[in-house]
């Protein structure tokens, strides 16, 4: 494995992805601005990392754009919005930059994956999420892009998502890890036992404890590539500690148990880019999970109790 680790990466890239075409609610657009205004910046320096914040990709309002297909909601504005993040990520990327994304939607994963893919094909891919995000159109009930995401990265569903930044897979399957799983479709749950993704659903975490789930997430998401990407959903959280998330489940993760995954991310070192979705500052309390993800932000650069 030839990732820098964290506590060497000493600079991050920021990027602001507004975007909420993959959902039906409003106000996770502003995700990224609630972040900032929790103190990310702030509490990155803190720990010694620099910020370098390259503001938001342009997104247009959702009144704006076209429903369009039922089957995939918003897919012109979805695919657009992913050929501007992926360019900016592959600057970041080519210039030896650490990209940190900040959400908009989990459909903003395709477009950071995209990105991410063209500079290096051989990448493992650590999801963490209540959700499996593996549905394809065949699959889905809702039509919502962000329910596609995962399966998307992995070559799954409709050619005008995952040819996005090249006709090829975003991550290796058999490099895939999902965490912390609860909340599967049927037909999506079918999909995704067809596949080599290695999955850890809340009973697993509940079993064995995060610690030893994590120790095996990195082990495969790190075997034999070069960079490693995580992308965490705040809805993996039990919704008593993060309530400004537009698809909440009960019987998520604790504070601590999200703190360990992140803070043994970091020990690793094998995380080379990161992006944090799904907070909706409508939705939240007196900015709860804003000031939550800015920690676990912290917790997974490096951020030590002692």
């Amino acid at each position: 494995m030839t990732a820098s680790r964290p506590e060497t990466v000493r600079t991050i890239h920021l990027l602001g992805m507004p975007q909420d075409y993959g959902q039906t609610l409003r106000g996770v657009d502003m995700g990224p601005s609630a972040m900032r205004v929790a103190g990310l910046e702030e509490r990155l320096e803190k720990i010694g990392v620099n910020v370098v914040d390259m503001g938001d990709v342009d997104c247009p309002v959702m009144a704006t754009q076209s429903e369009g297909e039922p089957k995939l909601r918003f897919l012109p504005a979805v695919v657009d919005g992913s050929h501007h993040l992926a360019r900016e990520v592959i600057k970041v990327v080519e210039a030896g930059g650490f990209p940190l994304v900040l959400g908009g939607d989990h459909s903003i994963s395709i477009g950071t994956l995209a990105g991410l893919g063209q500079v290096e094909r051989r990448q493992g891919l650590i999801w963490m999420d209540a959700h499996g995000d593996f549905n394809t159109p065949e699959t889905t009930p809702s039509g919502n892009i962000h329910g596609m995401a995962l399966a998307v990265a992995l070559g799954y569903g409709d050619t005008r998502l995952t040819s996005i930044g090249g006709a090829f897979p975003k991550a290796i399957e058999e490099n895939t890890v999902l965490v912390g799983v609860r909340d599967l479709d049927r037909a999506e749950r079918d999909l995704l036992k067809s596949t080599r993704v290695s999955v850890f659903t809340m009973r697993d975490i509940d079993e064995i404890g995060m610690r030893a789930v994590m120790d095996r997430a990195i082990a495969i998401a790190s075997r034999g590539v070069t960079r490693v990407h995580l992308s965490f959903d705040i809805d993996m959280l039990t919704p008593d500690e993060a309530p400004g998330v537009g698809t909440p489940v009960a019987g998520g993760a604790t504070f601590r148990e999200a703190h360990l995954a992140l803070e043994m991310l970091a020990d690793s070192g094998v995380v080379t880019s990161m992006e944090f979705v799904e907070v909706n500052p409508t939705l939240d309390l007196r900015n709860q999970t804003s000031e939550l993800a800015v920690g676990l932000v912290a917790s997974a650069l490096g951020q030590r109790i002692y």
